[in-house]
């Protein structure tokens, strides 16, 4: 026991820096009173739940989705429903609305697991706008169809999260667990195997690994984080539409996550908050957003290959065999 926890690794300091400024950043802004400054945060957060959903299929297993939208309505719909319908605590409806999305992704996971680039991602696209069409077409009294639907804000056994500093502080502590949850994952048997099934599924094939069934382990853990992420969303807002959940929101996800970086646990955090921000300030041009992410994902997969983390490690791993030399 003694030579495991010699052997442990030691806390990385930029990530104990990055948790210290993320407690402290809503204190700040509320000193400057820029309450906004708070929800913008609050939105990163979801995000970055939500990307590092889609990096578990996209960048670890290698599977193209644009379809993540469509999870992220599930988890959306699903909660407000149940607690509109059923009484079903918000906490808790969040949950089991990300678990109906978790069975959704097996079940489009096992066709879809067969197919391969271009064939892949038009079927998640079929998949999210199927999902589109079907709140947008339901009946009003149900999803609010084309006019949207409210709900309220996230109930914590009584603990109402009505303000944007409560739910900042929610949203940090479910970031950092699925971030440690996502962790394990790779870090595990199965991380290694959607790598292997990533580099070349055949040759995995043929080292004994089930690609089907990793692949569809990879869509069910995504589906589920977007999921959350969608049921934070709607709480966090207070409203939901089918404008939320079109294709641009795919390409949202997807745009976050090149610019990030693929395959790593920082890559979703920085993309979130980069793409995040750059919309706050190119909010003036809406109508250019989808060139806008189309111009960032060009840049991204041309310029920086591994995204804006991958570019920096590989900056520093440069610097350090310098030194060594």
């Amino acid at each position: 026991m003694a030579d495991k926890l010699n052997k442990a690794k030691p806390i990385n300091p930029a990530v104990i820096i990055l948790l210290f400024t993320a407690l402290v950043l809503p204190l700040f802004f509320r000193a400057i009173d820029f309450n906004y400054g708070i929800l913008i945060c609050c939105f990163g957060l979801l995000y970055i739940v939500a990307v590092s959903g889609l990096d578990v299929v996209f960048g670890y297993s290698g599977q193209i989705s644009l379809g993540h939208a469509a999870y992220f309505a599930i988890g959306a719909y699903g909660s407000i429903m149940l607690h509109r319908y059923f009484g079903v605590m918000i906490v808790f409806s969040m949950l089991i609305a990300s678990v109906a999305a978790t069975l959704v992704g097996i079940v489009i996971a096992y066709p879809a697991s067969r197919l391969r680039f271009h064939f892949l991602s038009l079927s998640t696209i079929a998949f999210g706008e199927i999902v589109y069409q079907m709140v947008l077409q339901s009946p009003g009294a149900v999803t609010g169809n084309s006019l949207g639907i409210f709900t309220e804000p996230v109930n914590l056994f009584g603990f109402r999260l009505d303000t944007y500093t409560r739910f900042y502080y929610y949203g940090l502590a479910v970031v950092v667990i699925f971030l440690i949850l996502k962790n394990n994952l790779i870090n595990s048997k199965t991380g290694r195997a959607l790598v292997a099934i990533r580099e070349n599924a055949h040759a995995a094939d043929g080292m004994g690994i089930n690609v089907t069934r990793y692949k569809v382990i990879a869509f069910a853990t995504s589906a589920f984080y977007c999921a959350y992420a969608g049921g934070m969303y709607a709480h966090l807002v207070g409203f939901v539409s089918p404008d939320t959940f079109m294709f641009r929101q795919s390409v949202l996800f997807l745009t976050m996550l090149l610019f990030g970086g693929t395959g790593s646990l920082f890559g979703p955090i920085i993309g979130a908050f980069s793409v995040m921000l750059l919309n706050e300030v190119l909010r003036v041009a809406e109508r250019y957003q989808m060139f806008i992410y189309g111009t960032l994902m060009l840049l991204a997969i041309i310029a920086l290959p591994g995204g804006i983390y991958g570019s920096v490690r590989r900056l520093l791993n440069r610097m350090k065999r310098k030194e060594a030399h």
